[in-house]
Protein backbone atom coordinates (compact mmCIF):
# COMPACT_ATOMS: atom_id res chain seq x y z
CA UNK A 1 0.00 0.00 0.00
CA UNK A 2 1.35 3.10 -1.26
CA UNK A 3 1.66 7.10 1.41
CA UNK A 4 -1.24 8.24 -0.07
CA UNK A 5 -3.49 5.08 0.03
CA UNK A 6 -1.82 4.66 4.14
CA UNK A 7 -2.92 8.17 4.36
CA UNK A 8 -6.45 7.71 3.23
CA UNK A 9 -6.76 4.84 5.08
CA UNK A 10 -5.71 6.44 8.18
CA UNK A 11 -8.47 10.03 7.64
CA UNK A 12 -11.19 7.17 6.82
CA UNK A 13 -10.61 5.35 10.18
CA UNK A 14 -10.38 8.82 12.19
CA UNK A 15 -13.87 9.66 10.39
CA UNK A 16 -15.30 6.64 11.31
CA UNK A 17 -13.86 6.33 15.09
CA UNK A 18 -15.08 10.10 15.69
CA UNK A 19 -18.97 9.73 13.71
CA UNK A 20 -19.40 5.87 14.67
CA UNK A 21 -22.53 5.96 16.80
CA UNK A 22 -21.87 4.87 20.34
CA UNK A 23 -23.74 1.40 20.89
CA UNK A 24 -26.07 2.22 23.71
CA UNK A 25 -27.31 4.93 21.58
CA UNK A 26 -27.48 3.10 18.06
CA UNK A 27 -29.51 0.65 20.45
CA UNK A 28 -31.52 3.24 22.15
CA UNK A 29 -32.69 4.71 18.52
CA UNK A 30 -33.35 0.98 17.08
CA UNK A 31 -35.42 0.02 19.98
CA UNK A 32 -37.54 3.11 19.63
CA UNK A 33 -38.88 3.10 16.03
CA UNK A 34 -40.36 0.01 15.34
CA UNK A 35 -39.52 -0.26 11.55
CA UNK A 36 -35.68 -0.04 12.34
CA UNK A 37 -36.16 -2.27 15.04
CA UNK A 38 -37.50 -4.79 12.44
CA UNK A 39 -34.64 -4.65 10.33
CA UNK A 40 -32.74 -7.58 10.72
CA UNK A 41 -28.95 -7.92 12.19
CA UNK A 42 -26.67 -7.79 8.88
CA UNK A 43 -29.34 -4.55 8.09
CA UNK A 44 -28.74 -2.51 10.98
CA UNK A 45 -25.51 -2.90 10.73
CA UNK A 46 -25.27 -1.81 6.87
CA UNK A 47 -27.48 0.88 8.15
CA UNK A 48 -25.14 1.80 10.84
CA UNK A 49 -22.56 2.49 8.37
CA UNK A 50 -24.27 4.66 5.93
CA UNK A 51 -25.45 7.04 9.28
CA UNK A 52 -21.70 7.18 10.02
CA UNK A 53 -21.19 8.66 6.93
CA UNK A 54 -23.94 10.52 6.57
CA UNK A 55 -22.96 11.99 9.74
CA UNK A 56 -19.62 13.10 8.89
CA UNK A 57 -20.84 14.36 5.54
CA UNK A 58 -24.25 16.41 7.02
CA UNK A 59 -24.21 19.53 9.03
CA UNK A 60 -26.55 19.85 12.21
CA UNK A 61 -27.72 23.32 13.44
CA UNK A 62 -30.76 24.17 15.98
CA UNK A 63 -33.20 26.59 15.30
CA UNK A 64 -35.12 28.27 17.97
CA UNK A 65 -32.80 27.85 20.72
CA UNK A 66 -32.68 24.25 20.23
CA UNK A 67 -29.43 22.10 20.97
CA UNK A 68 -29.06 19.22 18.54
CA UNK A 69 -28.05 16.51 20.68
CA UNK A 70 -26.55 13.48 19.47
CA UNK A 71 -29.24 11.34 20.22
CA UNK A 72 -31.23 14.11 17.99
CA UNK A 73 -28.55 13.40 15.16
CA UNK A 74 -28.10 9.64 15.23
CA UNK A 75 -31.94 9.53 15.20
CA UNK A 76 -32.69 11.74 12.12
CA UNK A 77 -29.92 10.22 10.26
CA UNK A 78 -30.86 6.16 10.63
CA UNK A 79 -34.60 7.30 9.57
CA UNK A 80 -32.68 9.29 6.40
CA UNK A 81 -30.80 6.97 5.57
CA UNK A 82 -32.85 3.90 5.09
CA UNK A 83 -34.50 4.24 1.79
CA UNK A 84 -30.71 4.10 0.83
CA UNK A 85 -29.70 0.60 2.59
CA UNK A 86 -29.19 -0.61 -0.47
CA UNK A 87 -28.11 1.92 -2.39
CA UNK A 88 -25.69 5.16 -2.53
CA UNK A 89 -25.14 7.78 0.25
CA UNK A 90 -24.37 9.78 -3.18
CA UNK A 91 -27.75 10.63 -3.68
CA UNK A 92 -27.78 12.91 -1.32
CA UNK A 93 -24.52 14.51 -1.82
CA UNK A 94 -26.84 17.70 -3.76
CA UNK A 95 -26.87 19.22 -0.17
CA UNK A 96 -25.32 19.52 3.24
CA UNK A 97 -27.58 21.42 6.21
CA UNK A 98 -30.12 19.85 8.00
CA UNK A 99 -31.65 22.13 10.37
CA UNK A 100 -33.97 21.00 13.24
CA UNK A 101 -36.38 23.11 14.97
CA UNK A 102 -38.02 21.97 18.11
CA UNK A 103 -41.81 21.89 16.46
CA UNK A 104 -43.37 23.02 13.45
CA UNK A 105 -42.91 26.02 12.06
CA UNK A 106 -45.44 29.08 10.25
CA UNK A 107 -43.97 29.78 6.65
CA UNK A 108 -45.01 32.55 5.15
CA UNK A 109 -46.38 32.25 1.64
CA UNK A 110 -47.68 33.97 -1.06
CA UNK A 111 -49.50 33.19 -4.56
CA UNK A 112 -50.78 35.33 -7.40
CA UNK A 113 -54.16 34.48 -8.90
CA UNK A 114 -54.50 35.08 -12.44
CA UNK A 115 -56.02 38.79 -11.99
CA UNK A 116 -52.53 39.79 -10.62
CA UNK A 117 -53.70 39.37 -6.79
CA UNK A 118 -51.37 38.49 -4.60
CA UNK A 119 -52.84 36.54 -1.74
CA UNK A 120 -50.28 35.62 1.77
CA UNK A 121 -50.65 33.33 4.17
CA UNK A 122 -49.06 30.95 7.16
CA UNK A 123 -48.58 27.34 6.55
CA UNK A 124 -47.60 25.14 9.26
CA UNK A 125 -45.01 23.07 8.25
CA UNK A 126 -43.25 19.97 10.18
CA UNK A 127 -40.25 19.58 7.64
CA UNK A 128 -39.06 21.13 4.28
CA UNK A 129 -36.60 20.14 1.55
CA UNK A 130 -35.07 22.32 -0.80
CA UNK A 131 -32.60 21.90 -3.79
CA UNK A 132 -29.28 22.41 -2.74
CA UNK A 133 -30.44 22.71 0.87
CA UNK A 134 -30.86 22.44 3.90
CA UNK A 135 -33.86 20.16 4.95
CA UNK A 136 -35.41 21.65 7.91
CA UNK A 137 -37.24 19.24 10.23
CA UNK A 138 -39.38 19.59 13.60
CA UNK A 139 -37.65 17.33 16.23
CA UNK A 140 -41.11 16.61 17.50
CA UNK A 141 -42.06 15.05 13.90
CA UNK A 142 -39.12 13.65 13.56
CA UNK A 143 -39.90 11.57 17.50
CA UNK A 144 -43.57 10.68 16.30
CA UNK A 145 -44.53 7.64 15.80
CA UNK A 146 -47.27 6.22 13.84
CA UNK A 147 -50.53 3.86 15.11
CA UNK A 148 -50.80 1.34 12.83
CA UNK A 149 -54.50 1.97 12.18
CA UNK A 150 -53.53 5.69 11.00
CA UNK A 151 -52.23 6.50 7.81
CA UNK A 152 -48.23 6.33 7.91
CA UNK A 153 -46.36 9.40 8.98
CA UNK A 154 -42.63 9.80 8.93
CA UNK A 155 -41.66 13.34 8.71
CA UNK A 156 -37.96 12.26 7.91
CA UNK A 157 -38.59 9.89 5.34
CA UNK A 158 -41.11 12.46 3.74
CA UNK A 159 -38.13 15.37 2.80
CA UNK A 160 -35.61 13.00 2.27
CA UNK A 161 -37.51 11.31 -0.40
CA UNK A 162 -38.15 14.93 -1.62
CA UNK A 163 -34.30 15.05 -1.96
CA UNK A 164 -34.00 12.30 -3.90
CA UNK A 165 -36.98 13.63 -6.09
CA UNK A 166 -35.38 17.28 -6.45
CA UNK A 167 -31.64 15.71 -7.90
CA UNK A 168 -33.45 16.04 -11.13
CA UNK A 169 -33.35 19.22 -11.39
CA UNK A 170 -37.32 19.72 -11.38
CA UNK A 171 -40.11 17.57 -8.91
CA UNK A 172 -41.93 14.95 -10.95
CA UNK A 173 -42.42 12.24 -7.84
CA UNK A 174 -39.67 10.19 -9.43
CA UNK A 175 -36.39 9.14 -7.34
CA UNK A 176 -32.65 9.43 -10.21
CA UNK A 177 -33.59 6.28 -12.78
CA UNK A 178 -31.34 5.07 -15.06
CA UNK A 179 -32.96 6.69 -18.19
CA UNK A 180 -35.64 8.53 -19.81
CA UNK A 181 -37.50 5.19 -20.49
CA UNK A 182 -37.45 4.04 -17.26
CA UNK A 183 -38.74 7.48 -15.72
CA UNK A 184 -41.50 6.86 -18.42
CA UNK A 185 -42.31 3.57 -17.34
CA UNK A 186 -42.08 4.61 -13.62
CA UNK A 187 -44.53 7.73 -14.28
CA UNK A 188 -47.13 5.93 -15.59
CA UNK A 189 -47.09 3.06 -12.78
CA UNK A 190 -47.30 5.96 -9.90
CA UNK A 191 -50.09 8.27 -12.15
CA UNK A 192 -52.03 4.92 -11.76
CA UNK A 193 -51.61 4.18 -8.47
CA UNK A 194 -52.17 8.45 -7.40
CA UNK A 195 -55.99 8.15 -9.40
CA UNK A 196 -56.67 4.97 -7.36
CA UNK A 197 -55.55 6.59 -4.40
CA UNK A 198 -57.57 9.62 -5.37
CA UNK A 199 -60.44 7.24 -6.15
CA UNK A 200 -60.03 5.71 -2.78
CA UNK A 201 -60.00 8.94 -1.14
CA UNK A 202 -63.35 9.62 -3.23
CA UNK A 203 -64.89 6.58 -1.79
CA UNK A 204 -64.55 7.60 1.61
CA UNK A 205 -62.42 4.40 2.41
CA UNK A 206 -59.34 5.16 4.59
CA UNK A 207 -55.89 4.51 3.50
CA UNK A 208 -52.43 3.61 4.92
CA UNK A 209 -51.09 6.50 2.42
CA UNK A 210 -51.92 9.87 4.49
CA UNK A 211 -54.50 11.58 2.50
CA UNK A 212 -51.80 14.92 1.82
CA UNK A 213 -50.57 12.77 -0.99
CA UNK A 214 -53.69 13.73 -3.04
CA UNK A 215 -51.97 17.51 -3.49
CA UNK A 216 -50.18 16.38 -6.35
CA UNK A 217 -47.89 13.32 -7.55
CA UNK A 218 -44.60 14.21 -5.85
CA UNK A 219 -46.63 14.28 -2.48
CA UNK A 220 -48.32 11.20 -3.23
CA UNK A 221 -45.24 9.93 -3.85
CA UNK A 222 -43.24 11.09 -0.76
CA UNK A 223 -46.34 9.92 1.46
CA UNK A 224 -45.97 6.47 -0.62
CA UNK A 225 -42.90 6.24 0.61
CA UNK A 226 -43.76 7.01 4.45
CA UNK A 227 -46.43 3.97 4.17
CA UNK A 228 -43.55 2.28 2.09
CA UNK A 229 -41.01 2.12 4.87
CA UNK A 230 -43.21 2.28 8.48
CA UNK A 231 -46.49 0.02 7.39
CA UNK A 232 -45.12 -1.97 4.40
CA UNK A 233 -47.12 -4.82 5.09
CA UNK A 234 -50.47 -2.23 5.37
CA UNK A 235 -49.47 -0.75 1.70
CA UNK A 236 -49.02 -3.94 -0.07
CA UNK A 237 -52.16 -4.69 0.83
CA UNK A 238 -53.96 -2.38 -0.04
CA UNK A 239 -51.75 -1.00 -3.51
CA UNK A 240 -49.95 -4.26 -4.22
CA UNK A 241 -48.49 -2.76 -7.40
CA UNK A 242 -47.51 0.71 -5.94
CA UNK A 243 -45.87 -1.27 -3.49
CA UNK A 244 -43.83 -3.24 -5.86
CA UNK A 245 -42.74 -0.49 -7.75
CA UNK A 246 -41.01 1.03 -4.23
CA UNK A 247 -39.82 -2.49 -3.44
CA UNK A 248 -37.90 -2.15 -6.81
CA UNK A 249 -36.36 1.11 -6.56
CA UNK A 250 -35.28 0.89 -3.03
CA UNK A 251 -34.48 -3.21 -3.23
CA UNK A 252 -35.98 -3.71 -0.10
CA UNK A 253 -39.37 -5.68 1.13
CA UNK A 254 -40.54 -3.82 4.32
CA UNK A 255 -43.40 -5.93 4.16
CA UNK A 256 -41.46 -8.97 5.76
CA UNK A 257 -39.80 -6.75 7.99
CA UNK A 258 -43.57 -5.29 9.71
Amino acid sequence: MGWLQRLRAWRHAKVQARHTPPEPLWAMVMAYYPFLASLNAPEQAKLKALVTQFLAEKQFSGAQGLQVSDEMAVAIAAQACLPLLNLSLDLYDGFVGIVVHPDEVMAAREWMDDDGVVHEWEEPLSGEAMEGGPVMLSWHDALWLSDTRDAAYNVVIHEFVHVLDMRKGWVDGSPPLPSAQANTAWQVRLQAAFEAFRDRLDQGLPSVVDDYGAESIDEFFAVACEAFFVQGHALKREQADLYDLLAGYFQQDPALRN
